[in-house]
């Protein structure tokens, strides 16, 4: 059962050496040097996996605060299709709630609780008494063993983690990402505007390299405000793929019309001067604005700059006195 096989990873992760990333919440001994929350949570997990799943009706649950998914309605009809034919394989997980209102909160499992809503069925759930951090932890880990987020979804989910006060170094270890991997998601989160990433949503065929495009064209001085950034997103585009390349393709216009316009107020700069020579001799000169520049190619003539030096004042008077 693929529930064996998440404890089973669980216990794997459980059992890596890690110095850095001890959670703050009740944990069993640490086995192996293992970071007491993932072995904590292997066990919470564990157990819960060796329940019984009970029968949950759907308008009990309630979806959680922090979501690493965007629309779980999308693409939902072959899993409705599959739970109507041979019904719920694998049970979600649900922890009670306090308060008023519905009594669970959906942990992992949302696709699940939304084709059983669809269906008008009660769903197979697994239910804990969990704080949030350890329902985040499993939620972390179960959907990172499935591997079914979508590069933004993780990324805006490792965001939520980091605000929830998550250290870096607990988020790469649920995650399964390294601190370089954990750095580019959170800044694409932190770069593009949440609205223009809700526009274009889960997008599960695109990979890293279209957001990170599309988050340095977002930081350009040339970027359009975010009203505007919305605007250029096709409303009729098939799919999230085409809307990011259709925004992108859309800044990099931007940019180029800008890069152009930058070239041409750029004043061009003046043709050098050309030396002309001094009839007879192997003076050159060259005058440019306000200036007048001697040149000599001869070691001895290097007499006459002196000479010329030397006379400036009497130059200047004679040439003052034919003036007045």
């Amino acid at each position: 059962m693929k529930r064996d096989l998440l404890a089973r990873s669980l216990q794997t992760m459980a059992a890596k050496k890690s110095e850095d990333s001890t959670l703050a919440v009740p944990a069993a001994p640490s086995k192996g040097g293992a970071p007491k929350s993932l072995q904590h949570m292997s066990d919470v997990l564990t157990q819960v996996a060796s329940q019984a799943a009970q029968d949950i009706d759907v308008s009990e649950i309630t979806d959680s605060d922090i979501s690493d998914r965007f629309d779980v309605t999308v693409g939902l009809d072959p899993l409705v299709e599959s739970i109507r034919n041979s019904g719920q394989e694998l049970p979600v997980m649900l922890r009670f709630r306090r308060g008023e209102g519905p009594r669970y909160e959906v942990v992992y499992g949302r696709r699940r609780i939304a084709a059983c809503r669809r269906l008008g069925i009660k769903v197979r759930a697994l239910v804990k008494d969990m704080n949030l951090r350890e329902a985040l932890i499993s939620q972390a880990l179960e959907n990172s063993a499935r591997l079914e987020r979508s590069f933004i979804e993780q990324a805006v989910f490792a965001t939520e983690l980091e605000k929830a006060n998550f250290s870096r170094a607990e988020i790469c270890e649920a995650l399964a990402v390294d601190k370089g991997s954990l750095s580019r998601l959170l800044s694409i989160v932190r770069d593009i505007p949440a609205d223009v990433i809700n526009r274009i949503g889960a997008a599960h065929d695109v990979g890293r390299r279209p957001w990170m495009e599309l988050r340095r064209l977002a930081n350009l001085d040339c970027a359009p405000s975010e009203e505007e950034m919305l605007e250029l997103i096709p409303d009729e585009a098939e799919g999230a793929a085409a809307r990011v390349n259709s925004l992108i393709e859309a800044l990099q216009q931007l940019e180029r019309k800008a890069s152009a316009g930058e070239r041409a107020a750029k004043p061009k700069s003046s043709p050098a001067p050309v030396a002309a020579l001094l009839p007879g001799s192997p003076v050159k000169y060259h005058v440019g604005k306000g200036k007048l520049t001697i040149q000599v190619s001869d070691k001895q003539e290097e007499e006459f700059i002196e000479f010329v030096k030397s006379n400036l004042t009497s130059l200047y008077e004679t040439w003052s006195k034919q003036g007045s």
